[in-house]
C-alpha cells in the first residue's frame, strides 16, 4: 500500500525540515570545510559590502513561501551571492540565488 500523493509530499517535506530542526531550526552559514567562506562573509558583512544573513533570510521566506534548510555563500560571476536550499510547504525542494550585497533575488530553481 502506498500513501497518498499529497502525504507522501508532507513526509518528504519533513524528513528534508528534521536535521533543521535538531540543530535548532536555523541553517549553519558555514560547514567546518567552508571555514574561509565563512570568516570571508564575515569581514564583508564588517565592511558594508554585503547584508546580514538574518534579513537575506527573513526576506526570502517571506517572498518565496518557504523554509531554508542549507546556505552557501559564494563568488559567482563577479558578485558575491547566498544560495539557498528551501523546502516549500508543498513539499518540493528549491535552490534559491540571492546577491548578498542588494539582497536581490537573482534565480530561482526547482531541485
Amino acid at each position: 500500500m502506498t500513501a497518498h500523493p499529497t502525504r507522501r509530499r508532507f513526509l518528504l517535506a519533513l524528513a528534508a525540515a528534521l536535521p533543521v530542526l535538531a540543530a535548532g531550526g536555523w541553517p549553519a552559514v558555514a560547514r567546518a570545510d567552508d571555514d574561509d567562506d565563512h570568516e570571508r562573509a564575515r569581514r564583508l558583512l564588517r565592511s558594508g559590502e554585503i547584508r546580514p544573513l538574518s534579513e537575506i533570510l527573513s526576506s526570502v521566506e517571506r517572498s518565496v513561501g518557504g523554509r531554508v534548510l542549507d546556505v552557501d555563500f559564494e563568488r559567482d560571476d563577479g558578485r558575491y551571492v547566498y544560495e539557498l536550499k528551501m523546502v516549500m510547504p508543498s513539499g518540493r525542494v528549491r535552490e534559491v540565488t540571492v546577491d548578498a550585497a542588494t539582497a536581490r533575488i537573482i534565480e530561482i530553481e526547482d531541485d
